[in-house]
This record gives C-alpha cells, sequence and structure tokens, in this order.
C-alpha cells in the first residue's frame, strides 16, 4: 500500500496585462505533456501535488525506476537514474512525497549503483532513438547524476540507505579534488551542496565548486543569446534558491532579461540543443517553458492582476 504525505503549496499569483504569461499558458495546455501541465497547475492554480505523482507514475517501471523518455533525449523505455532524477526534482518542486514510490526508485538505484554512484544511463540507450550526445561517456558513474539525485532526496526529506552512501561518494569527490571539469557535472554538486543538512561543510565548498563551473567552456556568466549553457540561473532558479547569495542582483537580473525575452511568438521557450525528434522537441519545450515561468515568477518579473510585483 501506497503512504503518500502531500503539501499542498500556495498557489503563485496568477498574471494578467502580461500577455507573454497568457501565451505561455496557452502554449502548455496546448503543447506540453501531462507532467509539466500537473506542474503549472500546482504551482500557479493551488492544485495538489497528487497529480504530479500521478503523471510521474506512467514513466515508472517494475523494477521501481523511472524510463519512457522522462528525460526526452533518449527514447529508451527501461529505468535509467536520468530518469529517476526528473522524478525526484518534479516531486520536489511540487511538494510531493510518496513514500512507495521514493523508496523502490532509491532501491533501483541502489542496485546499480558502485560504491554509491550511479551512471546517467546504461547501453540500453543504444537501441533507440536518441539525441547526439548521449553516448558511452553517460554509462559512467559519477557525481552526474549522483549529487543531484542525493540533493533532491535531501530536498524529498527522504531517507534511504542509498542516498547515505551517495552522500558519502559525493563527498568524497568534493573533498578530495575528482570533480569532473564540466559544466554539468558541478552543477549536480550545486544541487548536492544546496540541500544537504550539513550546512557549514556545504558552503565551505560552494563557492569553490562554482568558481569550476563559471570557468568551463558551457557557463554562460554572461548572457550569450541563443547558446547553449548553463547560467546563474541555472544555480539559483527561484530567489530564494540557496545558490542565489553567489550571484549579485546586477549578475541575475542580467539573465532574467535575457530569459524573458526568449520567449517565441507561440508563447513558449526555445531549446538551443537537438533532440532526437519533433515529439522530443515538443516534450523539452514545455519542461523549460514551465521552468521559466516558475523562475521569472520567483523572482518577481511577472505583473497579478492588480499591476504590481
Amino acid at each position: 500500500m501506497s503512504v503518500s504525505y502531500k503539501t499542498v503549496r500556495t498557489p503563485l499569483p496568477m498574471f494578467e496585462g502580461v500577455t507573454d504569461f497568457l501565451a505561455a499558458t496557452r502554449f502548455l495546455h496546448r503543447e506540453a505533456r501531462p507532467l509539466e501541465r500537473r506542474l503549472f497547475a500546482t504551482c500557479f492554480e493551488g492544485a495538489p501535488p497528487d497529480g504530479v505523482v500521478d503523471a510521474l507514475r506512467a514513466y515508472r517501471n517494475a523494477d521501481g525506476g523511472f524510463g519512457h523518455g522522462l528525460e526526452p533525449d533518449k527514447r529508451c523505455p527501461a529505468s535509467l537514474p536520468i530518469d529517476v532524477e526528473i522524478a525526484f526534482q518534479s516531486m520536489a518542486i511540487a511538494g510531493a512525497h510518496d513514500v512507495q514510490l521514493l523508496t523502490e526508485a532509491c532501491d533501483f538505484l541502489a542496485g546499480v549503483s558502485t560504491d554509491g554512484a550511479v551512471p546517467l544511463a546504461f547501453p540500453v540507450i543504444e537501441e533507440f532513438p536518441r539525441a547526439a550526445h548521449w553516448t558511452d561517456w553517460t554509462y559512467q558513474p559519477g557525481v552526474n547524476p549522483t549529487a543531484g539525485l542525493a540533493g533532491h532526496l535531501y530536498a524529498l526529506g527522504c531517507d534511504h540507505p542509498w542516498r547515505e552512501s551517495a552522500t558519502r561518494f559525493c563527498w568524497a569527490a568534493i573533498e578530495g579534488g575528482a570533480l569532473p571539469d564540466e559544466v554539468h557535472g558541478l552543477s549536480e554538486v550545486m544541487t548536492f551542496l544546496a540541500h544537504v543538512p550539513d550546512r557549514e561543510r556545504a558552503e565551505k565548498h560552494a563557492r569553490t565548486v562554482l568558481d569550476q563551473m563559471i570557468g568551463t567552456s558551457m557557463f554562460q556568466a554572461t548572457p550569450k543569446p541563443g547558446e547553449y549553457g548553463l547560467t546563474p540561473l541555472h544555480v539559483a532558479p527561484t530567489a530564494g534558491s540557496p545558490g542565489r547569495k553567489l550571484f549579485d542582483d546586477t549578475q541575475i537580473d542580467a539573465h532574467l532579461d535575457r530569459l524573458a525575452a526568449a520567449q517565441l511568438p507561440d508563447g513558449g521557450w526555445p531549446v538551443t540543443w537537438e533532440p532526437p525528434s519533433e515529439a522530443s522537441r515538443l516534450e523539452w519545450r514545455g519542461f523549460v517553458t514551465f521552468q521559466a515561468l516558475r523562475t521569472l515568477s520567483s523572482y518577481g518579473r511577472l505583473v497579478n492582476k492588480e499591476g504590481g510585483q
């Protein structure tokens, strides 16, 4: 029997007078998959978060993991750690906590881990359409995605033996100088540091890891419109993110300006890489459109019905 503890969140203010928001809403209703529509309903309309869990169940496998293209860049039905991470991230955003679902997903991770670390994917993805960057490098266990998975589990308040072994692996990598020189892996470490309970220890390392991120070729300290890369808004996607204090207002405002300006005439936001199919592209666009609205709302960049911020 599944036992769920769900937190109903106060809805974010609805917005009008800014046609961008209305167009984005219509885009999500028209083009996004059920998961992002459920996330929008929970975060912006006050819907209970169990709808997000229901949507995630469509991607769940008998082994407790998630697959079926939950992360849309590979169309493989098998359970993959990267798809589990998307599930954890979605639940954390929605404030949903399903004990059985989380426990069985962690059991899956434990079964495919090496000394606490998991890879992004497995060779089974080669049997299905996938984006060009999904190659054999994704089969190596590492902080990407182990650190992000552990961080989301802390955000969800989910205790499990695999989380503890993953945490030991992450601390050893961080404090032993074994971090990758690659922006996505370092971003996963920042997620871990944002949520791990040992705050003094985490804050001691956060600045150093961020400096490593800034030094990579795919981190955009200043906006580069139309180019793919991670930005300060990936480290601090909401105004209350622990990573927000690592950036000054000028940096954040510049990227918020760029994010707002990137909206397309159809109401959605674009993707700046090449997905494996048009279906994948639309799924990603729903994902990034919801994330853009969440970020812009959190930072007060949308106008409410009364005309305030």
